[in-house]
């Protein structure tokens, strides 16, 4: 025992070194005002400084994760993949499994493309797997990335841990009960319902694939605009992922060691951790198959002692429940905000409409009220877009958590609709409390544009038969202002009276070469500006109309002239030569003999 204490004092002084020197290098590298004291912690109020953030509104609820800490030595040059497992701490906790790392690099990628301003780190996102669970358990996970077991964290009863209820009647932790962190990044269900992703096209979003999961926090971590190159939104990210200091410290520390080099181990042979935040064992909170015996959490020991806190009864999978579980408040422990919440009302939300790729100009209130109608302050209400459409808030999220304020409302950011038109909906409900919600219809309507000018002004015109040299160009505005993605369609009419097809004249050609008089689908650019394809002209000359019409109203007439083609002169006869017959040519006619 003396020696297992001595090896952990040890260890504590190493990893507390490690500790202080990688929040000192990100501190003073990326955040001057940040202040670390002598153990390399950051000050408490670090904490508070992040986004309100509620147990149930974190990624994973505030559960328990690991505190090892990478060891001091650099793990550069990478040793070979087998050599961490004999050779020194550092060789071995600088190796990722081979499809764990390939995820993390993924999600990286794809949000390089989704959200370039986020500037997530692949290495981020193997801090906070390290920490979670051990990079999943160093590794053991099938060939599409799913875990070869589950792996849960303890039910969030409020037994040391924060008091979580079941948000998911069971579906991905198997608990009816309570809720649990599910899955090698340990999102909770409440959170994994709207922030999960299908990271390995398969056409689910699993919180225990290693693909999905971690697309899904890339995502988590990049909403709300945050630039993860700065430091300011780095520390409000993880912070809003696990709401501690001391965990906080532990990512960035992770997040230095990992930067400085990692290289690629088999699945399977991952370094695993062994200390944990809540330093307890509690029993059946990873369900196994009947007749087997559970596998004991990542990072636990045989024999640890089980701390101060008393362990609940063996969950059973499928009913996750205690033998005598509590289904409302101890007596003993006073009501949340929360839990006094009896239903919601809207606040006088008005019409819920906006024009294609504007920003609506009405936004959601919502009101938490108890069962005799008195507002309740202090209470998360979540806003999520639910429907066929991209209309979503800032930062392209589709869900947004506000607490309410003193007079108990909530007022959601400011939605922005997409480019899909049509009818869908916002849900309000209450972060962590079943009760029925409110939901608000919302409405994109297509863009529209109330002018339509010419660009240019140089005649158009063209000889019958022929083409026009001078392409039509117009720009389309809405108030003053481009209006951009409009649909146009362009008709050669009859007359300015006479809107029907004209047959003859100036025409457009489609795709096969054929003469065509009416286009639509037209869109206008981003500046609002439209070149229409080439006009030609048949063999009818005269005055004709383009008109140019776009959804909102706007129209345009633009004169066409198509001049007669131009007739050949004959060319001039020649003079006739002089006649030799005889009985034309006077000169051989007799001349007539004057009478005696």
């Amino acid at each position: 025992m003396a020696a297992h204490i001595g090896r952990r004092l040890r260890k504590g002084a190493a990893t507390t070194a490690v500790a202080a020197a990688a929040v000192a290098a990100l501190s003073a590298s990326q955040a001057p005002g940040v202040t670390v004291d002598d153990q390399g912690r950051q000050s408490t109020g670090d904490a508070t400084s992040a986004p309100d953030t509620a147990a149930d509104d974190s990624a994973t609820g505030n559960s328990p994760y690991y505190t090892d800490l990478p060891p001091l030595n650099s793990p550069n040059p990478s040793p070979s993949a087998g050599s961490g497992a004999t050779g020194d701490q550092s060789a071995a906790e600088a190796g990722i499994p081979a499809t764990v790392l390939d995820a993390y690099k993924q999600a990286e990628a794809t949000l390089r493309t989704k959200k370039p301003g986020c500037n997530l780190p692949w290495q981020l996102l193997a801090a906070i797997g390290k920490v979670e669970s051990g990079q999943a358990r160093g590794g053991r996970v099938k060939a599409d990335g799913t875990t070869v077991t589950p792996i849960l964290g303890p039910q969030l009863d409020g037994n040391g841990f924060a008091l979580i209820r079941d948000t998911d009647n069971g579906a991905y932790d198997g608990n009816r009960m309570y809720d649990q962190a599910v899955g090698p990044m340990q999102f909770i269900p409440s959170t994994w319902e709207w922030a999960g992703r299908d990271g390995n096209g398969d056409g689910r979003k699993d919180p225990n694939n290693i693909y999905d999961a971690a697309l899904a926090a890339g995502h988590y971590l990049c909403r709300f605009d945050w630039d993860l190159s700065q430091q300011s939104d780095l520390r409000k990210a993880i912070l809003s992922y696990n709401n501690s200091t001391d965990y906080l410290n532990t990512v960035l520390s992770w997040l230095e060691f990992y930067r400085k080099g990692t290289h690629e181990i088999p699945d399977g042979t991952g370094a695993l951790p062994e200390d944990r935040s809540d330093e307890t064992v509690r029993p059946g909170v990873t369900p196994s198959a009947p007749g087997t015996t559970p596998p004991a959490r990542p990072g636990t020991r045989p024999g640890k002692p089980a701390g101060s806190r008393p362990s609940p009864s063996p969950t059973t999978p499928g009913t996750g429940s205690p033998s005598t579980p509590p289904t409302t408040p101890s007596p003993s422990t006073p009501p949340t905000p929360t839990d006094t919440v009896h239903h919601l009302e809207d606040a006088g939300t008005g019409t819920l409409t906006a024009m294609a790729g504007h920003t609506f100009a009405e936004r959601i209130s919502t009101r938490a009220e108890t069962e005799a109608g008195k507002a309740v302050a202090k209470v998360r209400i979540r806003f999520t877009v639910v429907g066929d459409t991209d209309t979503a808030f800032a930062g392209g999220e589709s869900v947004a958590t506000v607490t309410t304020d003193a007079s108990g409302v909530a007022v959601a950011p400011a939605l922005q609709a997409g480019e899909r038109t049509g009818a869908f909906a916002v849900q309000a409900a209450v972060v962590g409390r079943s009760v029925k919600g409110v939901p608000y219809k919302v409405t994109v309507t297509q863009r529209v544009a109330d002018a339509l000018a010419r660009v240019g002004d140089k005649e158009l015109a063209c000889v019958a038969g022929g083409e026009f040299a001078e392409p039509v160009e117009i720009k389309a505005t809405y108030g003053g202002e481009a209006a951009g993605k409009v649909a146009v369609t362009a008709k050669l009419v009859t007359s300015a009276d006479d809107p029907a097809e004209n047959d003859n004249g100036p025409y457009f050609k489609d795709a096969d070469g054929k003469a065509v008089r009416t286009l639509t689908g037209l869109k206008t650019g981003a500046d609002g500006q439209l070149t229409l394809p080439k006009l030609y002209a048949d063999d009818t000359a005269g005055t004709f109309l383009l008109r140019l019409t776009t959804a909102g109203g706007a129209t345009l007439d633009v004169k066409l002239t198509v001049e007669p083609a131009a007739t050949p002169s004959p060319d001039p006869s020649p003079d006739p030569e002089p006649s030799t017959d005889p009985s034309t040519d006077p000169s051989t006619e007799p001349s007539e003999t004057p009478a005696a």
